[in-house]
């Protein structure tokens, strides 16, 4: 079990906005994306992309 420091700090539409300590961006992205992913079921995949920068401009 790990105990993550971050929450969404920011939603913008279909988008959600992490502020991540950089040790723990490994663990966290692919736990967001696949959590997304897989929190219902539809007749279409729901594809989630992720990307890391240092602002929002970066993205």
């Amino acid at each position: 079990m790990y105990l993550l420091c971050n929450n969404p700090t920011t939603q913008v539409h279909d988008e959600l906005i992490f502020d991540v300590p950089r040790e723990e961006l490994d663990l966290l992205q692919p736990l967001v994306k696949e959590t997304m992913e897989q929190v219902m079921t539809l007749n279409v995949p729901l594809v989630v992309d992720a990307a890391v920068g240092e602002n929002w401009g970066e993205l």
